[in-house]
């Protein structure tokens, strides 16, 4: 049995910033941390994308940003400028490479590939079977989530951001590639909120994803058949297909706290770092990664470390009202950007915002459904 002061399982976003921040901490310079995924992370399966001003922690291996978004509704066709914010995209591989590669500088830093079976808990420690080995541990930081884990437990509504997204080559020029379409509710609804996304990296190509925020997900070609049709509709001409990727993200409010146990404490997705009423995981992993470093290096266990807000609250009314009334999305957001600018709505949902700021975001839309979700939590 090998032992280890820390073991981060999932060599995700949340698992290589955690140990990247463990690593170049002089702190934990005599603590062991052991990274544990069975994907040796040497494929491109994903993109992450984020907002932010000026240069950031993730600068080097930002592969794309744009100036400007684009937001479309029944009656709202509109572009802008977002500065001082730029839209930016990661991609998988990138950053991958570029923190296994910090991983490796650390002398108490060790990343190992192989699938974990089961993770248990003693009195002192926890321990960790995976197919080839057994492992013990102070303290397990856990990132491998379950759907399954909310379905069966949660009083609290879950929607799934759930999406199938084409790499394109197209026959005509139709992308602005300072433009980055963030939502595009111009297409059928369908009684539920759905729009495209799109990412453009020249003219002619693009990542196009058909994107929704509902219950259930959708047959895989339904996704695709929509993407047919908009590309049509853009008057692609013909076009290729050089790469797809797909996901569901978790739209919830569900206390993923009461999973986190002494020895083992749930991060990233798992740990409810997701926000809940977009999905955007990647800079707000970001920023509890740097908090809960500082929370550890005050000697307190994790099992205290918490991250909700009043931010909280505002998601879980958002989502009461799309749990029960799914169709209500596009006007929402349609509201919303046509009412305020995209500055303050990306300040608010990176929860930067004062307490006026934050009503001026609220009363954009219609307040009756707000009003009626609020009384519902209260009552």
């Amino acid at each position: 049995m090998s032992n280890y002061d820390y073991i981060i399982v999932g060599a995700g976003a949340s698992g290589l910033m955690l140990a990247d921040a463990l690593g170049r901490e002089p702190y934990f310079a005599n603590r062991s941390i052991l990274v544990i995924d069975k994907d040796e992370k040497k494929a491109n399966d994903r993109t992450w994308c984020f907002w932010e001003a000026g240069e950031g922690d993730f600068h080097a291996i930002v592969h794309k940003e744009w100036s400007k978004v684009f937001f479309a509704g029944k009656t709202l066709r509109q572009s802008t400028n977002i500065t001082p914010y730029a839209y930016k995209m990661v991609q998988g591989i990138d950053f991958y490479q570029h923190y296994l590669n910090k991983l490796a500088e650390y002398d108490n830093v060790s990343v190992m590939y192989d699938e974990v079976i089961s993770i248990n808990e003693s009195t002192d420690s926890a321990t960790i079977k995976t197919k080839k080995r057994v492992l013990r541990t102070e303290q397990v930081f856990n990132s491998i989530f379950s759907y399954q884990n909310l379905k069966k437990n949660s009083p609290y509504p879950l929607l799934q951001q759930h999406f199938v997204g084409w790499f394109v080559k197209t026959e005509n020029p139709i992308f602005k590639i300072d433009e980055a379409t963030f939502m595009d509710f111009s297409i059928p609804q369908k009684g539920n909120t759905r729009f495209m996304y799109v990412l453009p990296f020249s003219e002619h190509e693009a990542l196009v994803e058909y994107t929704l925020f509902s219950e259930n997900l959708l047959p895989q070609d339904e996704y695709e058949s929509e993407i047919a049709s908009y590309l049509k509709n853009k008057n692609s001409g013909t076009y290729s297909i050089t790469d797809t990727e797909k996901g569901s993200i978790p739209m919830t409010c569900y206390k993923f706290s009461e999973h986190n146990s002494a020895h083992i404490f749930h991060i990233g997705t798992a740990g409810g770092w997701a926000k809940a009423s977009t999905g955007y995981t990647f800079m707000k992993t970001s920023k509890n990664v740097k908090a809960l470093v500082n929370y550890l290096k005050q000697g307190k266990n994790p099992l205290r470390f918490k991250t909700k807000s009043r931010f909280w609250f505002y998601d879980l009314l958002l989502l009461d009202i799309l749990y029960k009334k799914n169709h209500l999305g596009q006007a929402i957001f349609e509201s919303l950007f046509k009412k305020r600018k995209p500055q303050l709505i990306f300040k608010f949902l990176d929860e930067d915002t004062h307490f006026f700021e934050e009503v001026k975001i609220m009363f954009a839309p219609r307040p009756l459904p707000f009003i009626k979700a609020l009384l519902s939590r209260l009552f």
